[in-house]
């Protein structure tokens, strides 16, 4: 049995048929988490996730660690049952009425009190560690960011063979690229960073995607960044995106290409990045 096993039990579950029991224990840990003065701001963005959310939910209360946090809910809108699920287990959240995760985790920031920020996506599970290792890394005083791997999801589509042989590939990508441009690599699921100097130079939210490498960009000028290797930050992920490309080998063949392609990536740092017309928001 892995980790992420009971969390599987109301992982795209239709809320109205998770045990409402579960959903009360959820609720009391969220209660006893939440601090008027957090060290640590856990800030979750959804976008018609009613079925994923709770599962994310669950596995952030269960996560073992000393610091007082508060967990934010961002409902980017959705025309689902998002907000019931936040109401329901008692997760303070916003509404953003602008469409795009730019916009999603720029309405996280602002409301955001912790001298740290972690990035959360509803569709994600997080390991008990999670937290825990993430603000270790992110305590630094030279660090200003700090981010983690992730892998996914296995389903009848993707089998966890398949997806181990694929994580390992794209983690050897990941893990040489962050050398010289980090931006590249990070993801916003696996985010964690200074929250005054995020906001500082806050979110773009001019662009589809890209809005966590183009936040890691201008904030690694100011300090540190690194990649966290250690498994206690990996998390589980939908492998939904991966479904877009058709198969997995589909999407690895593309990927392969595309790093091909960019071979500089691995040499060279950049400052400033071009904006393709197709992200433009």
């Amino acid at each position: 049995m892995t980790w992420y096993s009971k969390y599987l039990e109301v992982f795209e579950k239709p809320f109205s048929e998770v045990d409402p029991d579960l959903v009360l224990k959820i609720r009391e840990k969220v209660t006893r988490l939440q601090s008027n003065a957090p060290l640590v701001s856990v800030v979750i963005i959804a976008h018609n996730e009613g079925s994923r959310l709770l599962s994310c939910i669950w596995s952030l209360v269960d996560n073992v660690h000393d610091y007082p946090i508060e967990i934010i809910g961002i409902d980017n809108c959705s025309t689902d049952n998002t907000k019931e699920v936040y109401k329901s287990v008692g997760v303070n959240y916003f509404y953003e009425d602008k469409p795009g995760p730019g916009y999603a985790r720029q309405c996280g920031l602002d409301h955001a009190k912790g001298k740290y920020y972690i990035c959360i996506d509803a569709d994600s599970i997080y390991p008990k560690e999670y937290i825990r290792t993430m603000i270790s890394e992110l305590s630094n005083p030279s660090m200003v960011a700090v981010f983690a791997l992730w892998s996914f999801i296995p389903n009848k589509k993707n089998t966890k063979f398949k997806l181990t042989i694929y994580e390992f590939i794209r983690d050897i990508h990941l893990r040489i690229q962050t050398f010289k441009r980090p931006e590249l690599s990070v993801r916003g699921m696996v985010f964690a960073f200074d929250t005054s100097l995020a906001k500082q130079i806050g979110f773009r939210t001019d662009i589809r995607r890209g809005e966590d490498g183009s936040l890691l960009l201008a904030m690694k000028k100011s300090g540190k960044v690194k990649l966290i290797l250690n498994p206690k930050a990996r998390i589980m992920t939908s492998s939904g995106t991966l479904n877009t490309d058709g198969s997995l080998l589909s999407s690895l063949v593309k990927r392969i290409s595309k790093a091909t392609k960019n071979l500089s990536n691995y040499f060279t740092k950049e400052t400033k990045y071009t904006n393709e017309d197709s992200n433009m928001l």
